[in-house]
């Protein structure tokens, strides 16, 4: 579906984009992550066409979108994260207007904006002055236009920026709708956004792909390899015996249990493979100490981005070569400061 391969944007001597590579499958839906000036807005630009590319190239369904911008176009719709809109024009209007700026024939454009229209559900407010739409609805304006001429591929910029819960929850919900007929990229600093709504995450950092996986796999490979935690029921001296008496345990953490008298809190880690919890099950059952909750250690998405970014920051890069005559910079700034990169 869509190809980035090895991506380089420089601005003067510094990469925005770093060799970047990764590959969209089609019916997927994507989440687009990283930190401030990871290079994300910039990287989505370049997908869409709205900026050219130091090095590499992206491919939309076949067509270059450098070599072959109309027709890798076609196949998009983008939405940034501040949507493109005439706040001055009914909704109707403006979805006309972005209709006839997409190049969808006179005889297509009434049904395609109605059908657009109800996608996206705003036919409460299609005859209002977008003006005077709330943030939620010209977002849901901003989609609107991105799905007129149903490209199969969407690229949502930050899509619930600045939107309150209730939006934000409005947004998502209409995502997952777009999401059976669309594949989509989309970016978000919401953990629990993407964690809710995406089938695999991309994290970049600095310009360069960390990952990229199924948040389930994510949460997997991050799981501490052996390691529980634990409320049990007892004395501290009867559950520390109790423990002490269980194999495989290479170590252990216990303090009292928050807000639960008479209880202890336990962190366990196990020899690798090993699966002690039938032995310690037994072994507090026989010391008269209940065990109250049990469950595998896991990181959550935000905890598994924290600490990828971490690790990533604590690595020294290499320096950087001068850039080559050969791949002639960017001369302004301006570009760079518009995408926020």
């Amino acid at each position: 579906m869509i190809e980035v391969r090895d991506l380089v944007k420089r601005y003067g001597s510094r990469s925005a984009v770093d060799h970047l590579s990764f590959t969209v499958e089609k019916g997927q839906v994507y989440g687009f992550l990283g930190p401030n000036g990871a290079g994300k807005s910039t990287t989505m630009n370049i997908m869409t066409g709205y900026l050219g590319a130091t090095e590499g190239e992206v491919i939309i369904n076949g067509h270059n979108i450098l070599e072959e911008p109309e027709l890798a176009k076609k196949c998009i719709g983008y939405l940034p994260e501040q949507p493109p809109l005439y706040l001055d024009m009914t909704v109707r209007e403006y979805l006309n207007f972005a209709a006839e700026l997409k190049g969808i024939s006179r005889g297509e454009r009434a049904v395609q904006i109605e059908r657009a229209v109800t996608m996206t559900h705003l036919e409460d407010v299609a005859g209002r002055l977008i003006k005077n739409l709330s943030k939620g609805y010209r977002q849901r304006v901003g989609l609107a236009q991105a799905v007129l001429g149903f490209p199969e591929i969407l690229i949502l910029d930050e899509p619930t920026v600045g939107l309150d819960p209730k939006q934000i929850i409005e947004i998502r919900d209409l995502i997952r709708e777009l999401s059976e007929e669309h594949t989509i990229i989309l970016s978000s600093h919401i953990l629990s956004e993407v964690q809710e709504v995406c089938d695999r995450v991309l994290i970049i950092h600095h310009g360069k792909l960390l990952v990229s996986d199924t948040p389930e796999n994510l949460e997997k490979h991050m799981q501490r390899a052996g390691e529980l935690e634990l409320v049990v029921h007892g004395e501290q001296d009867a559950v520390e015996q109790a423990v002490r008496s269980v194999q495989n345990i290479l170590r252990y953490e216990l303090s009292p249990a928050a807000g639960q008298d008479g209880c202890q809190s336990l962190t366990i880690e196990a020899v690798d493979g090993c699966d002690v919890r039938e032995d310690l099950f037994f072994a507090f059952a026989a010391a008269k100490t209940p065990i109250l909750m049990l469950r595998p250690t896991n990181f959550s998405l935000e905890q598994i981005f924290l600490e990828l970014t971490q690790q990533a920051d604590a690595v020294p890069e290499e320096p950087e070569e001068a850039p080559s005559s050969e791949n002639p910079q960017p001369q302004s700034t301006d570009e760079s400061e518009a995408n926020g990169q």
